[in-house]
């Protein structure tokens, strides 16, 4: 299975948190040719609409369109950069890696720097390395050149195209989550070519997750679904190292992760648990106890409280340069929320 276009376009478009216009215009751009109404809010979150047929339950479905980055907070006499992350990041993926900064003037590329190996004394050698003892080098020869080029608060990511691998992998920076736009939006296209549902679907690709699932709560306030489904990623349990029992087991292929939890609605779960084995469509359940970490969090408590669901695609190296998703699991999550919209009546129900 190659990778799709759209999927392909959105992981190759910088854009971390607070400056997504760029990937969210081609999502935009995609979802149009199947959508009735496509169009962006103030804080820079996307929609795009598949109408009901009848009266049945208003469909929120939500990916963020944002990645984790860095920011430059300082320029040194001498030319470096100084920065902080967008998000969370284990500061030990970011040694050695290229990153493109987003400047006034355009892009500018650098790498990141540490002292060499040779050079770190016995305790330094010892610890994990801090964002502090990192920087950015751009190839300035002084501070002079550097500010001419890039400002403070200038944004970035890293570097690192898409990459296939064999058995319909995927690997990528910002795979967290711009596989859950694309989920999102390709949930609305199978809908489309199947006719539609009693209810409208609502596909988002809301802004700012990483940093407080800022979009999530003023596009929930908006929109007011009747019901939501939060798209995101979770770890992948096929990696070396990993201990079962706090998570569940779900491989890279083992489908959408169905999460149940305190926070989530159950007759929201027994749908999709219902239209996945209907649907014949592979599946793993994840539990828990108390907040999702994801957009699910900031929809549920929107208004008087908007009944929520959350479907996650099993990933491996979450936030790295190297996050890597299975296709097959991809277009699995999309057709389980088509068939969960197309289960929605006028009638249905989601009261606890």
């Amino acid at each position: 299975m190659s990778v799709p276009e759209p999927l392909l376009e959105l992981l190759s478009i910088p854009g971390p948190s607070g400056r997504e216009a760029n990937p969210a215009a081609a999502w935009r751009t995609w979802c149009a040719g199947f959508c009735s109404e496509v169009d962006v809010d103030h804080m820079g979150s996307s929609w795009a609409r598949v109408p009901g047929k009848a009266q049945g339950p208003s469909i929120a479905v939500i990916g963020h369109i944002d990645e984790i980055g860095v920011h430059v907070t300082h320029i040194t006499d001498e030319g470096f950069l100084r920065f902080g992350g967008v998000g969370g990041w284990d500061a030990i993926i970011l040694v050695g890696q290229r990153v493109v900064l987003d400047t006034l003037h355009g892009p500018v590329h650098g790498v990141i720097g540490r002292k060499a190996i040779h050079l770190l004394g016995e305790e330094e050698r010892k610890r994990a390395p801090e964002l502090k003892d990192l920087h950015i080098d751009i190839g300035a020869a002084s501070g002079e050149e550097a500010r001419a080029r890039v400002r403070i608060g200038d944004v970035g990511v890293i570097d690192a195209q898409p990459l296939e691998l064999p058995g319909g992998l995927v690997v990528s920076r910002a795979l967290d989550n711009r596989v859950g736009c694309y989920v999102a939006g390709r949930a609305a296209q199978l809908l489309h070519e199947q006719g539609g549902a009693d209810g409208e679907l609502l596909a988002m690709a809301v802004v700012q997750e990483e940093i407080g699932f800022n979009g999530a709560r003023t596009a929930a306030f908006r929109h007011r679904p009747d019901v939501a489904i939060a798209i995101d990623v979770t770890h992948a349990t096929d990696t070396p190292g990993t201990e079962l029992g706090a998570q569940t087991k779900h491989a890279l292929g083992s489908g959408p992760v169905i999460e149940r939890g305190a926070i989530l609605n159950p007759r929201v779960f027994e749908l999709l648990y219902e239209a996945a084995e209907a649907e014949g469509i592979p599946y793993t359940i994840q539990s828990s106890a108390r907040s999702t970490g994801t957009d699910a969090d900031a929809f549920h408590v929107s208004r008087a409280g908007i009944p929520t669901g959350l479907l996650s695609v099993p990933l491996r190296y979450m936030h790295s340069p190297v996050e890597t998703v299975s296709l097959e699991d991809a277009e699995n999550t999309a057709r389980l929320v088509a068939a969960f919209a197309r289960r929605l009546t006028p009638g249905t129900s989601f009261a606890r």
